[in-house]
């Protein structure tokens, strides 16, 4: 049985940096209200000429490169965005031609679940690799959604960033991602969502959210969904080197941190300074851990995320 195996990371994040004190000059907030609600002091603003495609060619160009493979190796793309850059071509088959990826084989497409996505984009990945159908793929997060704030709304202009992750799986005979738990319950919807649809689309679409229930949801399922993940794979709560969670919120990260028993320092932090980058806040922050060294090969993973839909998921994975 094949399995697979992730052998290289990236990240790419924009050098603008917005800080609770900017914000504080264009909205009714403060520095220590935000950090005592959510735990971030800035976060990242693409640039005008800047592209969520073109995020995501430099965080995966560092995961391939990293990874030490060949590119053309790679058999599949998938992004998990949902702030593509055009409706279609979608985002992953532009980026197989910015990497010049040229093998028509390597299947290239987009999924779109909103924070959760990597997490969903890695179990499809996996599966096809244990089936035996592709031996080698790309993933990635990328997202911007700071396009869709409204900055005079302090309830969401707070929170999103800017970014994107990637890693490459490669198949293995022994157990690198021993599992992925998904799930989805859609009559949340109304919780989390951007304003507007496609049949209606205007330069006001924004971000709307409620906070208060989307935290007691999230912070429920997360644990949850957590716990599925090791006893599904018969492990303890001790054997778990680190946590990689979905950086959306302090408060969510601790609450699932101490329903594993897991101390904060064994969790991998960097929401105080990327704030929620959606899609790519998963694989920045392996990406992060792996090279400050924090996460070494044989080391046993835990990452989670939850977002809108609703959507959650975790995947346990040996590095």
């Amino acid at each position: 049985m094949k399995y697979s195996r992730i052998i290289g990371t990236g990240g790419y994040l924009p050098s603008q940096v917005l800080t609770n004190a900017d914000l504080a000059k264009i909205v009714d907030t403060t520095d220590e209200w935000i950090v005592d609600r959510t735990g971030i002091k800035s976060r990242r603003v693409m640039a005008p000429d800047e592209t969520t495609i073109a995020m995501a060619e430099i965080a995966s160009k560092r995961a391939i490169e990293a990874s030490g493979i060949d590119k053309n190796k790679i058999q599949m793309i998938i992004v998990a965005t949902c702030t593509p850059h055009s409706l279609f071509p979608n985002t992953a088959s532009s980026l197989q031609n910015l990497l010049g990826i040229t093998a028509t084989a390597c299947p290239a497409f987009d999924i779109n679940v909103a924070c959760s996505g990597f997490i969903y984009a890695l179990s499809i990945a996996d599966q096809y690799i244990r089936s035996g159908a592709i031996e080698c793929a790309l993933v990635v997060g990328a997202d911007s959604l700071t396009k869709f704030v409204d900055w005079s709304d302090r309830t969401t202009c707070i929170l999103f960033s800017d970014g994107a992750g990637a890693v490459v799986l490669q198949a293995d005979d022994k157990p690198g991602v021993y599992s992925t738990h998904l799930h989805t319950d859609g009559s949340y919807g109304n919780l989390l969502y951007i304003s507007g649809n496609t049949s209606n689309i205007s330069e006001n679409q924004y971000i709307k959210m409620q906070g208060n229930e989307v935290f007691k949801v999230a912070v429920t399922k997360l644990g949850d969904v957590v716990d599925e993940a090791l006893a599904f794979n018969n492990v303890n709560q001790s054997d778990i080197d680190w946590l990689i969670p979905h950086q959306a919120n302090l408060r969510i990260i601790k609450a699932t941190a101490k329903r594993l028993g897991l101390p904060m320092e064994r969790v991998i932090l960097t929401i105080e300074d990327q704030g929620n980058t959606s899609a790519a806040s998963v694989p920045l922050a392996l990406d992060i851990g792996v090279r400050d060294g924090r996460v070494k090969p044989g080391d046993l993973i835990l990452l989670e995320a939850f977002s809108a839909g609703f959507a959650w998921g975790a995947a346990l994975v040996r590095f």
